[in-house]
């Protein structure tokens, strides 16, 4: 099934590894085969990397996007992961869909996973504060 992208004015995307960046007013992208696509605002750099949520999220968005070093960047997720769900074995129900989800092959919905992982440790943060 087709994916039909429509993007603002200097918004960003990344195909399969490549940043592609919309320079005129608007743009209609249709996909008509497997890629995989991530949008600017579902991607985390190194710079805004500065949560351990966001880390676990960083590193399984380079596996996602970088399939030729997979299984290093996964192998550096599951790391990452296991140190969040020490620190907050709240997320352990979380974790253990998102495990399966990246199990099963599915990075990109994995990937959605962490949004929420990113949001629950923006929760437990904010009764620290």
């Amino acid at each position: 099934m087709p994916l039909k992208l429509t993007l603002g004015k200097g918004e960003k995307l990344i195909v399969n590894g490549a940043v592609i960046k919309n320079d005129g007013d608007g743009a209609s992208l249709v996909f008509e085969n497997q890629a995989h696509i991530l949008r600017q605002k579902d991607i985390v750099t190194n710079d805004t990397a500065r949560t351990p949520a966001a880390r676990v999220y960083l590193s399984l968005q380079c596996a996602y996007l970088f399939p030729n070093r997979r299984d290093a960047h996964l192998v550096d997720w599951e790391t990452l992961l296991n140190d969040f769900t020490e620190a907050a074995p709240s997320a352990c129900d979380l974790v253990d869909e998102m495990r399966r989800e990246v199990e099963r092959g599915e990075l990109y919905h994995g990937l959605k996973l962490c949004r929420k992982l990113i949001d629950h440790e923006a929760e437990i943060l904010s009764h620290v504060e």
